[in-house]
């Protein structure tokens, strides 16, 4: 099985146990062994999709604005942990290939494996989703059939991309791309760097 194989089979795991109750306050009942990366795969993907709810209730038009506003400082928390634990799962393969000495002529990649494997666990969740639509009885047919349309072309970004982390992660395991970890640095929730909120603790 290669790696995105694994990431895929986990990736739908965590949004099947998430339908069980379809909740966003629902306890993640990760399977897999500690410090594992099956589970921190699938802590990723369950973030992703809690998270995915949670954009789906904001957008109700008839939410009250006190509700809407907790629902949004929730999704930047959610979004601050996602990007942790995406930086981690790197560290994860730096750590795996840190005995390996890049070629002379390695590259590097503008994209590191776990910010693909993001976009992996993201593309799951819209697979799963536009799945639903395209199936779902109470919608019409040209409903149906669209659905169905980007679903196809979803599915064919999926092999797209697997073939692509595959490839990415055989070339850093070859010495051919330089395997680096990269920090996003976000300043929207630092009280040090937000000037919005290091100007309201000085007052």
């Amino acid at each position: 099985m290669s790696f995105t194989e694994l990431a895929w089979s986990i990736f739908n795991k965590s949004i099947s146990d998430y339908h069980i109750t379809d909740h966003v306050d629902a306890a993640e009942p990760n399977p897999y062994e500690n410090a594992s990366l099956e589970r921190l795969l699938y802590a990723k993907n369950w973030i992703d999709t809690v998270q995915w709810h949670l954009e789906d209730i904001i957008r109700d038009e008839n939410i009250d604005p006190s509700e809407a506003l907790q629902l949004k400082r929730r999704i930047d928390k959610s979004n601050q942990q996602r990007t942790d634990l995406v930086e981690f799962i790197d560290s994860w393969f730096y750590q795996r290939y840190s005995s390996i000495t890049p070629n002379a002529a390695a590259k590097i990649n503008t994209e590191t494996p776990a910010w693909a494997v993001d976009r992996l666990s993201i593309l799951a969740l819209k697979v799963y989703h536009m799945n639903l639509e395209a199936n779902r009885e109470s919608a019409s047919e040209e409903h149906r059939s669209n659905c169905q349309s980007k679903l196809n072309v979803l599915l064919e970004q999926k092999e797209d991309l697997c073939n692509a982390i595959d490839q990415l992660l055989d070339d850093i395991e070859n010495g051919n791309v330089k395997m680096k970890v990269y920090k996003q640095m976000k300043m929207y929730n630092d009280e040090n760097l937000n000037p919005i909120l290091y100007h309201k603790m000085s007052k």
